[in-house]
Formats: C-alpha cells, structure tokens, sequence
C-alpha cells in the first residue's frame, strides 16, 4: 500500500508552527522589556537571587544539545541510522539534565519562600515580584517545550527504529529538529533577561 508523504506540506506547517510560538514567547519578551523599564533596580536586585551556575550549565547543556540533534539529522541524511538513534537519545538525556537542574534550581527558590503568591514574595518591592512571577512563568512555559520536544524527538527515535523514519524520508526528524533548535534559541534569550541582567 503507498503512503502519501507531502514534504512541502509539512516543512510549511512547521514552520507556521514555530511562527506562533515565536509570537507567545516574543510577546512575553515584549512583557518583560516592558516592566524592567519600569522597575530597572529591583529587576537588578532579584537577579542577584537567581543562580549564574544553573543558569550557564543549562545554558552549556541546551547548545550541545542542539548541536547533538543537528548531527543526528545529518547521519540520517547519510544513511548512518544507528549513530542518528544515539545522537537522539543523546539529545534526549541533555533535555533532562536540563529539567533536573531546573527542578534543583525551583526547589531552591520555593524552599525560600520565593514562589508565585507566597507571603515571602507578597513583601517585596512591586518591581521584585513582577521579577520572580515573569521567571516562573517564561522559564515555567520554556520547560513544558522542554518536555514537548524531548517526547517528539523520542517518537522520532521510536519512527526510526520501526523503518518508518529513514534516510529517504526524514521530514519527521527534520521538523522535530527545528522545534528543538526553537527550544534552545528561547533559552538563549531568557538566560540573559533572567540570569545577567544584574
């Protein structure tokens, strides 16, 4: 039986795709340039708070990710299909490291009582609570993509594990490829607003 595969079709739904999501997270961008030009020392001063070390290892860890799923796609396009499932499941593994120092990172914050509406937040300055409220809520939004593109980059693995991903038909990956690269590309933006702008 022939399976219809559009091509062109898919490469422009993904790409619409990626314009929407360009459009939240760059309306959140708009919301943050917004209020540090309102509150520019408190921003400064809650930034203190925040870790340089999670920050720049997450940072560290969704480049080389990034550069692992790129490599991925070309050994397909290659032919060399098992070093394209490592290099997956390599990206895979740096997309929990992510969530892991993340995960360290919030238990940190909460454990100090700084987590969205508690009585410790509710004391600071106006500027330092809309600070922490924007970090929760853009790095909250950014690791839930984190999730998303792991689960399709490992359906992917799983397509080509099965024949249904190949080196002739590979669209599957490339587009997984590009919401991945879009998920580290938001992380650059949002490591310097949040983590250097003190």
């Amino acid at each position: 039986m022939h399976e219809h595969r559009d091509y062109e079709g898919a490469k422009i739904g993904m790409w619409l795709f990626l314009f929407t999501e360009v459009l939240l997270f760059g309306g959140l961008f708009l919301l943050y340039a917004v209020y540090l030009h309102r509150y520019p020392a408190e921003f400064h001063a809650a930034g203190k708070d925040l870790s340089r070390i999670f920050g720049t290892a997450n940072t560290i860890v969704l480049i080389t990710s990034s550069l692992c799923m790129a490599l991925a796609i070309s050994a397909l396009q290659r032919g060399k299909v098992v070093l394209s499932q490592r290099l997956v499941l390599l990206t895979v593994t740096m997309a929990g490291v992510f969530l892991v120092n993340k995960f360290f990172e919030w238990s940190a914050k909460i454990g100090h009582g700084i987590y969205p509406d508690s009585p410790a937040l509710l004391k600071l300055p106006p500027g330092e609570m809309v600070f922490f409220n924007l970090y929760y809520l853009m790095t909250g939004l950014h690791g839930i993509h984190v999730i998303i593109g792991a689960a399709v980059l490992m359906y992917g693995w799983h397509l080509m594990r099965v024949g249904r991903v190949t080196p002739e038909h590979f669209v599957f990956l490339e587009n997984g490829g590009l919401y991945w690269h879009l998920v580290d590309l938001v992380w650059i933006y949002l490591f310097p607003l949040f983590y250097l702008v003190v």
